[in-house]
């Protein structure tokens, strides 16, 4: 059975900032106009992160730009909004965010049918070092694929 998967948002600066551990996969508990301001594409995961409080997760940080047709009944754009998860990934992220170093960021929103979905990484904050790093093989990469491309002209 394949899923029909529509993709709102990316957050790119989150794959070069740290180094992905684990991914999970998170339904969002919204309010009426949030979900259409999604499917409208108007959200931002760049400053966004994942906390537990009370054995809830809980989405912070990311704008949801309110709705324009909604009026004076449209949403908060950066509030708090509720992860669903099962109480078991919920321990073992909280288990695993004890650890120095380590946090919960939101790689991507998207659409899965009529539900929005976001995925999280637990992820370890990348040192200078490994961004240039990271940085250099790209680059080297890119030089390698010009040169074969270049040499298949030939």
């Amino acid at each position: 059975m394949t899923r029909d998967i529509k993709v709102i948002a990316t957050n790119r600066k989150a794959r070069h900032e740290y180094h992905i551990e684990d991914t999970y996969e998170a339904g969002i508990a919204l309010k009426g106009t949030e979900i259409k301001s999604i499917r409208a594409g108007r959200v931002s995961l760049r400053e966004g992160y994942v906390q537990i409080r009370h054995g809830e997760a809980w989405l912070l940080e990311v704008h949801i730009a309110p709705y324009d047709q909604a009026g004076m009944w449209t949403h908060e754009p950066k509030r708090p909004r509720k992860l669903l998860l099962h109480q078991r990934e919920i321990d073992r992220l909280e288990r695993d965010t004890q650890e120095q170093g380590i946090t919960i960021v939101p790689l991507r929103m998207y659409l899965v049918g009529k539900y929005a979905k976001v995925e999280i990484a637990v992820a370890r904050g990348k040192r200078l070092y490994d961004k240039r790093q990271t940085i250099a093989n790209r680059d080297e990469k890119r030089r390698l694929q010009r040169e074969w491309k270049e040499f298949g002209k030939r």
